[in-house]
């Protein structure tokens, strides 16, 4: 049976992978130095918690610190983990960024969310207000095998897939694709070009125009627009109207040489201030 550690168990997303891994069928042990979230995660789930550094002797080591704090932590722990164990991270940027300890007999993983598509439908009420996934809604995954034999994906990606269950689809990186994913295009671009929109519903409120009316019109347009611009809904297409109104808007929204975010100057200046304690 392969066994396990979390660490990291009591923080919020810690909290979330414990109680997926907690139904498999996986020895595990789980770790958390917080004594306040140590106890508040044994009331929760259930389980004993351990202070770091007491059970590190496994086939498999999940990391669910901070980005920032990734590196530090895997060097501590680096020296306990037997040859041959695989270390998994919950975010491209450390690994990326060389952070991660140099021990050649070590397999590195790395596994992210995409999250739940606004496209689910769940019947299930709780998996229908699932919006980060873990919780029943389902969701794919990012995977990448940073070092380590090729056999060793297949570990990692069934561990992945049980922490972030339930998972319809896995879908393997490089982890130079798993770093253009994020941070460049869910939170440089994406999350950027969301917030400009709620700083335009607040304009629209300065305007006369109440939130919540532009909120309810705004998230249906989202989603219809989206369905159309991603191709979800086969041969929708803009109307002539919004097709103007995009070619008009663009150049006094975006600067021309915004794609310059993809370029890996760009790429290693965000990720180091992603790992910078």
């Amino acid at each position: 049976m392969t066994s396990v550690v979390l660490v990291g168990a009591g923080g919020k997303m810690g909290a979330r992978l414990a109680r997926n891994l907690k139904r498999s069928s996986y020895e595990l042990s789980f770790v958390e130095n917080d004594a306040s979230r140590r106890a508040a995660i044994e009331r929760e789930l259930g389980i004993v918690c351990q202070p770091v550094g007491t059970v590190m002797d496994k086939d498999v080591l999940v990391l669910a610190v901070p980005d920032n704090a990734i590196g530090s932590v895997a060097a501590s722990l680096a020296q306990q983990l037997r040859p041959g164990s695989m270390l998994i991270v919950l975010d491209a940027a450390a690994p990326y960024a060389g952070q991660m300890p140099a021990r050649t007999d070590l397999s590195y993983f790395v596994a992210h969310p995409c999250h739940p598509s606004m496209f689910n439908w769940e019947a299930d009420a709780a998996a229908a207000n699932d919006t980060f996934g873990g919780n029943g809604a389902r969701q794919a995954i990012v995977c990448a095998l940073v070092q380590g034999p090729d056999h060793a994906f297949a570990l990692g990606a069934d561990i992945a897939s049980t922490f972030y269950a339930p998972v319809t689809k896995v879908h393997r990186a490089t982890l130079a694709q798993m770093a253009i994913l994020e941070p460049v295009l869910s939170e440089s671009i994406t999350a950027t070009c969301l917030t400009i929109i709620w700083q335009a519903i607040n304009e629209a409120a300065r305007l006369g125009v109440p939130i919540e009316m532009s909120r309810d019109f705004i998230l249906g347009h989202i989603y219809a627009e989206a369905a159309t611009i991603f191709g979800h809904v086969q041969g929708a297409r803009m109307s002539d109207g919004c097709l103007k109104a995009i070619d008009s808007a663009m150049p006094k929204l975006f600067q021309p040489d915004w794609r310059r975010l993809f370029d890996k100057e760009e790429l290693d200046r965000s990720i180091a201030e992603i790992v910078t304690p």
